[in-house]
């Protein structure tokens, strides 16, 4: 790959590599409404020992918004396929994929196409499907998805004020909530509503047995988006996997919960 195609992909997400060149790839990303900025108080802790990477999706933070195409973004897939790139693009092998929320099943779709590149996942709050049905529990009925997308449709920003105190789950820091307020009401609202639908109609179950990845499930104690039930069932598919819930709240342990996310990563890696 040339060097003008590696500086189009990095500038196309917003690529980030800091930490240990010689140390084993740490590839952190973000989830919806958010950016690579989600992870300031997790990745820098691994510096001394990996090679740090962060990214922003396509549509989020400091990304190329003109890279933005509906038809390849209209699935986890789309994502999928930039993950792969950026690995490509930095030749990037046994890596470390950390994805919180919906970045976590976009990691799974990444290592079962190519497992070969992964060395590990950590799912952090990961769900592979956020509504219920007869024999599953996603935490949310139809109904509910659907004017949760309509008043999000209706308006982004007052959905975004609303919703993110909720989504954070830590009514005692209400800087966490204004925090993950201004990531969501940063983002694009037009790209913001595709990738929500795309996020909360997605079902991605069958995917999971498909996992030969060593996996590490993080589970907050109590989580609004992912509750309790779907990190028990995302273990449960997939082969193998560790659960560990955090004595932590909301779906954010990123930014609510940073010593006892980044002490289970470490763990696990050893």
């Amino acid at each position: 790959m040339s060097t003008g195609q590696l500086s189009a992909v990095r500038q196309r997400n917003n690529v980030t590599v800091s930490g240990n060149p010689a140390g084993r790839p740490l590839v952190f990303a973000h989830g919806f409404g958010c950016s690579s900025e989600m992870w300031h108080l997790v990745a820098p802790r691994f510096e001394e020992d990996y090679l740090v990477v962060t990214f922003d999706h396509v549509g989020a933070g400091a990304s190329d918004l003109d890279a933005y195409d509906r038809g390849k973004y209209d699935s986890l897939h789309g994502y999928a396929d930039d993950i792969l790139e950026i690995l490509d693009d930095l030749d990037l092998t046994d890596v470390v994929f950390v994805g919180h929320s919906v970045s976590a099943m976009m990691g799974v779709l990444a290592a079962t196409r190519q497992p070969g590149r992964f060395g590990a996942l950590v799912l952090v709050g990961p769900s592979p499907r956020y509504v219920n049905t007869d024999a599953y529990t996603g935490g949310f009925e139809q109904d509910d998805i659907d004017s949760l997308l309509d008043a999000l449709d209706a308006n982004y920003l007052g959905w975004s004020e609303a919703m993110a105190p909720v989504i954070m789950g830590n009514p005692t820091q209400p800087q966490l909530g204004e925090s993950l307020t201004a990531s969501f009401c940063s983002t694009d609202p037009t790209i913001a509503r595709h990738f929500a639908r795309v996020t909360f109609l997605s079902d991605n179950r069958r995917d999971l047995p498909l996992v030969t990845t060593p996996t590490l499930v993080v589970q907050c104690k109590e989580d609004v988006i992912a509750p309790l039930p779907v990190g028990q069932y995302v273990h449960e598919s997939i082969p193998n996997s560790t659960l560990v819930v955090l004595d932590a709240t909301g779906h954010c342990p990123n930014l609510s919960a940073p010593d006892e996310l980044t002490a289970e990563i470490q763990a696990f890696l050893r």
